[in-house]
């Protein structure tokens, strides 16, 4: 698949990723990073935004998956069961395999399938490679670990011209 770093569309935060727009593009699976996407570091329960959030995809017709790289085996799966979504944990993004074995268990193409993230090296070239829409949000929050603060300068070229793109839609 192509090597590209740059997202389809660079949104604040998942909440303004909308159920329907993505059900018009085809869209019937969202892939999901889980920490500082769906929740900050550490945060062991979804907040009722969140839940709020994945019943509005749902009622849109699009199922939302959780993709976690996590170094801490039970965090992806607690969260997801708390969400009552399907999970997979240390899913060696940006390699492929994690994403197209979510996209078999949930009997979807890459062309049904978007994946949402807040790193450009992990989740947003691991979806281009894949072949499924790259969406890419703002991280809820870099305290806490100066090394953030460096890869995400790093990036910030890339999301500029994502963000571009997402004003185009």
């Amino acid at each position: 698949m192509a090597f590209s770093l740059i997202p389809d569309g660079v949104y604040p935060s998942i909440y303004q990723i909308d159920g329907k727009a993505l059900a018009e593009r085809g869209i019937t699976l969202l892939l999901a990073d889980l920490d500082n996407t769906l929740a900050k570091y550490g945060q062991p329960e979804p907040d009722p935004a969140l839940l709020a959030w994945k019943d509005d995809l749902a009622t849109a017709g699009v199922d939302l998956f959780l993709l976690s790289n996590s170094r801490k085996p039970k965090r992806p799966e607690h969260f997801a069961k708390a969400l009552g979504i399907a999970f997979l944990g240390h899913a060696g993004k940006p390699k492929s395999g994690g994403f197209l074995r979510a996209m078999e268990q949930m009997g979807r193409t890459s062309a049904q399938t978007a994946m949402v993230g807040d790193q450009i090296f992990t989740d947003i070239l691991g979806a281009k490679r894949t072949g499924v829409l790259a969406l890419m949000v703002e991280p809820i929050e870099l305290a806490g670990n100066p090394g953030r603060y460096l890869r995400y300068a790093v990036e910030e070229p890339f999301r500029a011209l994502g963000r571009h793109r997402t004003r185009k839609e």
